[in-house]
């Protein structure tokens, strides 16, 4: 048990079971010292595990849709009554693409489709701290997370308009972060993270793939889910008082390299799975 977190209050937003990084968030967050509230959507929580959580960490579920300002609303005000005080921490831990799960090309997107793909998983973000700020909820000095993708930045193979949604998450924290900022002191970063299995980048074509390149590619190797949740953390607790506004890189080192050795003796490898009927290989 520490104590980086000893008497800050939290919201934690999208643990769904033990493999959510949102999940290991909330256990380090309370072994910590914080007190927390957990919310999900109604579907996730009869599908998931979030009640067990729940009663292991002696906190409450609120049920919420996080693209409803109402919902939203009830989030942080039944979370800092069963607090008993301002909000010191948020983690957004919150993505989804019909459109991936539909295996859809980014070339062949369904336009209704994309729209939820950027409602949840980036523009939910920004309703968040809408919100927060409005019912003036977060503490001075508190701390806002996303979790973020490289993709937000550098194309990458069956992510698809999950790209474009981390890429909004990204520049909506960078406007909060400069107007929460100057407001009350609030700062507002993402985390960009390493390829992580969970129940949600399960669903991305070719991802364990994916995970194996970017650990071959990455001098530390992949950074896991618990790794992810301490350096939440750090954010939440006031050893980053002047960070904000920051896409923070999370991936043992993935986004600054090139090639490695590993991976590329690992391009050597056939094409073949990806051509179509004419023998062209597919790109998209």
């Amino acid at each position: 048990m520490g104590n980086l977190l000893e008497g800050k209050k939290g919201i934690i937003f999208g643990a769904l079971n033990d493999l959510s990084i949102a999940w290991k968030v909330a256990e380090r967050a309370v072994e910590e010292g914080a007190q927390i509230t957990l919310t999900n959507y109604d579907l996730a929580l009869r599908m998931g595990d979030t009640h067990k959580l729940a009663e292991k960490l002696n906190t409450i579920v609120i049920p919420a849709d996080a693209t409803n300002v109402e919902d939203l609303e009830k989030v942080f005000e039944e979370s800092k009554k069963f607090l008993g005080g301002e909000i010191d921490f948020v983690l957004h831990s919150i993505g989804m693409s019909p459109n991936v799960r539909k295996k859809k090309r980014y070339d062949e997107l369904d336009y209704d489709m994309f729209q939820k793909t950027l409602d949840v998983s980036a523009i939910s973000f920004h309703k968040m701290i809408q919100v927060a700020r409005k019912l003036d909820a977060v503490a001075e000095g508190g701390s806002i997370l996303g979790l973020s993708y490289v993709a937000a930045q550098r194309t990458f193979f069956g992510y698809s308009d999950m790209a474009d949604a981390k890429a909004l998450l990204e520049s909506i924290a960078r406007s909060f972060g400069y107007i929460y900022g100057r407001s009350k002191g609030v700062r507002v970063n993402t985390i960009s993270q390493s390829p992580t299995l969970t129940t949600a980048g399960s669903g991305i074509r070719g991802f364990e793939n994916l995970v194996d390149f970017s650990n071959k590619m990455s001098p530390l190797g992949n950074a896991d889910a618990d790794e992810c949740a301490n350096y939440c953390i750090v954010m939440f607790s006031d050893l980053t008082k002047k960070v904000t506004m920051q896409n923070l890189f999370h991936d043992g080192g993935f986004s600054s390299m090139g090639m490695s050795l590993r991976a590329m003796n690992q391009y050597e490898k056939s094409f073949d799975d990806y051509k179509d009927e004419h023998g062209n290989i597919i790109y998209s």
